[in-house]
């Protein structure tokens, strides 16, 4: 007994000495994390648009790009003006787009439901979101700028229906249970895959397109896919950013968030329809891209804590950089063919979801 005292006072001694360190350099712990996030974000962005078919050094790169805010001069060839503001930027905008958006929704799915292992396609969303895309793109659009915003609306409106749906089924009276919404999810998620199955496979024409889709990737070109996802993704991030001290109050239970005053059930719808709308941002351009929602936040969690008013805007940057890197890998490991992006995340992913199943049931032993 008076062991286990000495070994917890040592413990207690530990704790205070950290503690007074991090107190002795506040400007360095809050900082060094958005650092470290920014500076990964700038190299994965400098190296996606310098590698390639042509490959541009990256320092032509960076000049390239000052010089369209300041007033510099760049000697440069004019293929790799065309190459890098025409066909590489628009890739790299949309990709770091798509990984802030799952991260960042991987990220508000897991305080929602107080599990690291939650991510976006858990509640069904993602399947309900390619379940709309898959729909507009089975309809013959005109070619015009608006075709290209009618995937991203529709994976939106498949997104929340299918959002709201959950929700109504897993409600009992006036709670919203997170068992319940999980089952109702996987349920109505399942059922949404086979729907958009059978569409593929009777859109004779558009097959190959869905297919590719459906694995993950940037096959569009040009700055349109940008700009229709761009809204929708800056309001849903925007969204979550605000939430993110509800969502910690929300660790402590439902019951003592409300005895807080929190608006236990507001905070719930909020935060779906927000991680909805990123989500299905995300995939109406990019399709299925697993692991990212579920890997980069738990990556930051373990990196620097669970606070989610520091969470959600690191695994948004982190996402970002991530999916760049993977992208890049994906256009580059077996050149000049091009790998499926939801191909390679699986690839990495699964393996990290199963090293965090055996942490968790470690953990649980002990």
């Amino acid at each position: 007994m008076k062991a286990r005292q000495r070994d917890g006072g040592k413990e207690g001694q530990r704790d205070e000495r950290s503690l007074s360190r991090r107190r002795a350099h506040p400007l360095s712990v809050s900082l060094s994390p958005y650092l470290w996030c920014f500076g990964a974000l700038m190299a994965a962005l400098l190296l996606s648009a310098a590698i390639g078919a042509v490959s541009i050094p990256p320092l032509d790169v960076a000049r390239l790009l000052l010089s369209r805010v300041l007033p510099i001069s760049v000697d440069a060839p004019e293929t790799f003006i065309t190459i890098l503001f025409d066909i590489r930027l628009p890739r790299v905008a949309l990709t770091a787009l798509t990984g802030a958006a799952l991260a960042g929704s991987g990220a508000a799915y897991q305080g929602l439901f107080r599990n690291p292992l939650a991510d976006p396609y858990l509640l069904g969303v993602a399947s309900g979101a390619g379940l709309g895309a898959v729909v507009a793109m089975a309809i013959q659009w005109p070619s015009s700028a608006l075709s290209f915003f009618a995937v991203p609306m529709a994976a939106f409106v498949g997104a929340v229906l299918t959002a709201l749906l959950v929700y109504a089924l897993a409600r009992v009276g006036r709670t919203t249970p997170i068992s319940t919404l999980i089952l109702a999810g996987v349920a109505v998620g399942a059922f949404m895959t086979s729907v958009s199955t059978f569409l593929m496979l009777r859109a004779q024409g558009e097959l190959r397109r869905a297919i590719n889709w459906m694995l993950g990737g940037f096959a569009l070109g040009g700055w349109s896919p940008v700009v229709a996802v761009l809204p929708e993704i800056i309001l849903g991030l925007g969204v979550l950013l605000v939430v993110s001290r509800p969502l910690n109050v929300l660790q402590f239970g439902d019951d003592q968030a409300r005895q807080l005053g929190l608006n236990v059930d507001r905070v719930k719808r909020v935060v779906i329809i927000a991680a909805s709308l990123t989500t299905a941002a995300a995939v109406a351009f990019s399709g299925i891209i697993g692991f990212v929602g579920l890997a980069v936040p738990h990556l930051i969690r373990l990196m620097w804590g669970g606070d989610y008013r520091r969470l959600i805007p690191l695994s948004i940057i982190g996402g970002a950089a991530g999916l760049l890197l993977v992208d890049l890998i994906a256009r580059t490991v077996l050149a000049p063919q091009e790998l499926p992006v939801g191909v390679v995340t699986a690839l990495i992913g699964a393996p990290f979801f199963v090293w965090l199943l055996r942490r968790a049931k470690q953990q649980a032993f002990w």
